[in-house]
């Protein structure tokens, strides 16, 4: 194992916060394996590379020589996480829950070694608490502490309704803590006051009181906003290859540094030399976006993905030259009286467009195509003759789809 003072530099590279720092080298100076809690409440089976920045971290914990507790949160879930929101979050089915945990897992386990991971679930002691487990639990909080959370102060203040169930929220996550005996536990930087509140549940019960490490929150391919499917900035985990690479091409080149130290396997001394090369203006910033997605295709998809994933983005985009994997789609393109097709209808069907109002925008801005060739502004009806079979069509830089 390593020394601490290199575990410590380890650890902290891309930490928010570590609370406190003397707590966790406290821990590693006893030289035995500490007990990393990351919890998830499965809301999405759709993760992006988000959601996988803690579970990169436990992964270098997993590296020293730790072992991680991963919180499947089906009890949790049904209560919903109000962090960072201005309103109540719809509680999940049981249901609903354990099917997004099992694509949860298998997409963490592609970061995790399955052999140093320990797989809860927290229903399995929540959802058994009768009233006075729980009101021995809660009993710890105050109203006051509770109201000190951000998210809740704002929607008190603006009179904005809270749930009375939402309050159990970080009581019932401070609980998971209790009930694994947690070292350290991992979040977001939206999740400092939940991780806190675990701390203070395990002093209260004469425990030794975990440790909190917050990671920040990666911001999408825009390069502004936090990564999220609802920007349409983020980046899939289950993403194809080929969308994989061309999305991680399109991140603006001040953000390479972070998306190395927060989202690749480089080790920590690499990315410090991939930033120091950058600073200097001795890094070729294409280069190292290319290099950065051959390596998240690899992680995602298995050793090769990466390369070839690059062959195809350059016959595409150097070489101007079609996918080799096009899709070949079974459309409707049955015309109407006057001969035509509802073309922004047909590329919502095709999955090329979320509506046919987005579908709209992009025939206006001039980026979609037809046997690449760019399709004329406000053309929403198609005369049928151009839709015929073996047709090519294109949306933006990577979405193709075959007329069956």
């Amino acid at each position: 194992m390593l020394s601490v003072d290199e575990q410590m530099r380890i650890i902290s590279s891309g930490a928010a916060q570590i609370v406190p720092e003397a707590g966790l080298r406290a821990k590693l100076e006893r030289g035995l394996p500490l007990n990393i809690k990351l919890g998830v409440d499965p809301t999405s089976p759709d993760l992006h590379l988000g959601h996988a920045v803690p579970l990169r971290k436990m992964r270098q914990f997993q590296d020293l020589g730790h072992t991680v507790t991963l919180i499947i949160g089906n009890g949790t879930a049904m209560i919903g996480d109000p962090s960072g929101k201005n309103s109540t979050r719809p509680q999940l089915s049981q249901e609903e829950v354990e099917a997004n945990a099992q694509t949860y897992v298998a997409q963490a386990m592609k970061i995790l070694d399955p052999e140093r991971t320990t797989i809860v679930h927290n229903g399995d002691w929540i959802l058994s608490l009768d009233l006075k487990a729980l009101l021995s639990v809660a009993s710890k909080f105050t109203v006051a502490r509770i109201l000190e959370r951000d998210d809740f102060t704002k929607r008190y203040q603006s009179q904005t309704p809270i749930a009375l169930h939402e309050f159990l929220y970080p009581v019932m996550q401070a609980y998971d803590s209790v009930q694994i005996k947690a070292d350290v536990e991992m979040g977001g930087t939206d999740q400092l006051f939940n991780l806190l509140a675990g701390r203070e549940l395990m002093e209260k019960l004469d425990m030794e009181p975990q440790v909190a490490l917050t990671m920040p929150l990666l911001e999408g391919t825009d390069g502004v906003r936090k990564m999220s499917k609802s920007y349409g900035n983020y980046i899939g985990l289950t993403d194809e290859p080929a969308e994989m690479f061309g999305k991680t091409m399109s991140i603006p080149d001040e953000m390479i540094g972070k998306y190395y130290r927060l989202a690749s396997s480089k080790t920590p001394d690499e990315v410090d030399a991939i930033e120091a090369a950058l600073a200097a203006g001795e890094a070729d910033p294409y280069q190292l976006k290319r290099a950065l997605g051959r390596d998240l295709c690899d992680t995602y998809h298995g050793s090769g993905a990466g390369a070839a994933a690059e062959a195809a983005f350059d016959r595409v985009f150097r070489e101007n030259q079609l996918p080799d994997d096009i899709e070949t789609v079974a459309l409707d393109v049955t015309p109407n009286d006057d001969g035509m097709v509802y073309f922004a209808g047909l590329l919502k069907d095709a999955g090329l467009a979320a509506s046919a109002g987005e579908a709209r925008r992009l025939i206006d801005g001039g980026g979609v195509k037809l046997n690449g060739e760019a399709v004329e502004p406000q053309s929403y009806q198609l005369d049928a003759a151009r839709l015929t079979s073996g047709t090519v069509v294109q949306v933006g830089k990577r979405k193709f789809v075959r007329l069956a």
